[in-house]
């Protein structure tokens, strides 16, 4: 149960988030933080990471909800370190706060800007499948005892 609290309160946060450059961003478009560095810019992602396959939001609702599943049956059903623990976590959190927006909005809601390093905007969400995904590579690289017992 503990698992699902943490997915809940981390999706609060992102849907929290988007509540707020929704109400406070569309109308507005882009707000300069730091100019020509970092903005925060109201954007209507239709499709994956980067932009990409727009329009194909089925295709990402089942994908979103398999890897969900997946994921919290892997967290009830296997030895998982704390590395791995995070990661599955964050990813779940992620693709169901994105999810939320597709099934809600008919597109994901993405503000951070980061325009002197990065031509693309994104949103807490993407930042929790980032992290996750980066830890559970950790975990898998390091970690993960199945390696040992394949050899």
């Amino acid at each position: 149960m503990i698992y699902e609290f943490i997915i809940i309160l981390l999706i609060g946060i992102d849907q929290i988030s988007k509540l707020l450059a929704l109400n406070y961003l569309k109308d507005i478009g882009s707000i300069p933080i730091i100019q020509n560095v970092f903005h925060l810019t109201y954007v209507e992602n239709r499709g994956a990471a980067f932009g990409m396959f727009q329009n194909n939001q089925i295709i990402f609702i089942i994908v979103a909800l398999v890897a969900s599943m997946y994921g919290l049956y892997y967290l009830h059903t296997k030895k998982v370190n704390t590395v791995g623990k995070v990661g599955i976590l964050l990813i779940i959190s992620g693709a169901l706060g994105n999810l939320i927006d597709r099934v809600r909005l008919g597109f994901v809601v993405d503000y951070f800007d980061f325009r002197i390093i990065w031509e693309y905007v994104f949103n807490v969400a993407d930042i929790f499948v980032v992290l996750g995904t980066i830890l559970l590579c950790i975990y898998i690289l390091f970690y993960d005892d199945n390696k040992e017992k394949q050899k």
